[in-house]
């Protein structure tokens, strides 16, 4: 693939309502959506999906505009690459971290790729890996910490996932916030027999936290996600062994390097898979090699991101480790209804479909015109 020529974008999508973690909120979600054209009338898309302020991580939406702009965009644009496994390559070349700069690029090489061989990221991904890829996917909700903090607002939002056909229900969690919240998710989930799962989001501290950590390893959880914070490798592998309760990786699971690590040290061996968070597809890859290798059991999570970057996550939860429900969720559920780019829709029965097509092909161009404006 040669690279023309490359445009990037600012997309704004207004959220239904604020989404509420341990670390911080959103209210809207702004991302970058990268554009790449080639010689022949081709085109990739790829999103940018960090948070404008560094409470998930240490990227930001203006570092990585700025790191696009001033290095990597002029670094791809006339240059050919026999694929994206090269191209990614060459987007490490000198940058030190930065996945979710580099993911927008990345990421919109494997699209372009399957918009010249007229299939979908998916069946591009399944082939590298030598799998086969599902035809869908089942869906779990992810629920953020009420704005009021009443749990009978908590119950409601789990009634009505429920309601919706949601294969698994995760609460967001942290220190005081956590035991009452499972009660109230509980108490929403009676007479359902999905699981559930708990996201700290890094909150916790051992042994300062251990009552709490102790609660929810009594509470018949799926998995605790992320209960301590991203650099503590050691620590949660060490509190794997404390706790009954499988403990799963997140924030600290960035690269293939750290899944090495992981398994090096008989770590947590659920995975949440962010394909933006560790830099794009090809570095999946990687990391699928060694959960292979390791037994590890994965699911894709998102940030959440607009339908451009959700099919990238839909493509690696398509993969035959990915054997959790994954964070996709259809767009009414983020955006309201007619808002989002790509529209992503789910069954009755909880499952989204794995598009066969590249985001070009899928894209509501009207829509993204309204809710984008041209960086570059």
């Amino acid at each position: 693939m040669r690279i023309a020529r490359v445009e990037l974008y600012e997309l704004i999508l207004a959220l239904v309502e604020p989404f509420i973690i341990a670390s911080g909120a959103i209210t809207e979600r702004r991302s970058l959506v990268a554009v790449l054209h080639d010689d022949s009338g081709h085109v990739g898309y790829g999103e940018s999906p960090p948070l404008e302020l560094p409470f998930y991580s240490e990227e930001t939406l203006a570092s990585a505009r700025d790191l696009l702009e001033r290095v990597l965009i002029p670094r791809v644009t006339g240059q050919a690459f026999q694929s994206p496994g090269v191209l990614d390559a060459h987007l490490r070349d000198g940058v030190r971290g930065n996945p979710f700069a580099r993911s927008a690029l990345e990421t919109a090489a494997w699209d372009l790729e399957a918009h010249v061989r007229a299939t979908g990221l998916a069946a591009l991904l399944a082939e590298r890996l030598g799998v086969r890829p599902a035809a869908a996917v089942p869906c779990g909700v992810a629920l953020g910490i009420p704005r009021d903090l009443k749990p009978e607002t908590l119950t409601r939002w789990v009634v009505e996932a429920l309601e919706r056909g949601y294969r698994r229900v995760k609460i967001k969690v942290m220190p005081e916030w956590d035991a009452v919240a499972v009660r109230a998710a509980r108490e929403g989930m009676v007479g359902s027999d999905l699981p559930l799962t708990v996201d700290a989001n890094g909150a916790y501290e051992w042994p300062t936290h251990e009552r709490n950590l102790r609660a929810l390893d009594d509470a018949g959880l799926l998995y605790i996600e992320q209960p301590l914070a991203p650099e503590e490798l050691v620590g949660h592998a060490r509190l794997a062994r404390e706790l009954r309760t499988p403990l799963c990786l997140d924030e600290t699971l960035r690269s293939a390097t750290v899944a090495r690590q992981v398994m090096e040290l008989e770590g947590p061996k659920v995975w949440n898979i962010k394909v933006h968070r560790v830099g794009g597809l090809t570095e999946v890859c990687r990391i699928y090699r060694i959960a292979e290798q390791y037994g590890a059991e994965l699911w894709a999570g998102t940030m959440p991101e607009s339908g451009i970057g959700s099919q990238a996550g839909l493509a690696a939860a398509a993969l035959p480790l990915f054997v959790y429900p994954s964070d996709l969720e259809p767009s009414v559920r983020w955006f309201g209804r007619n808002a989002d780019v790509i529209k992503l829709t789910m069954g009755k029965d909880g499952r989204m479909a794995v598009p066969d097509a590249s985001c070009g092909r899928l894209l509501d161009a009207g829509r993204f015109r309204a809710a984008t404006r041209r960086l570059v």
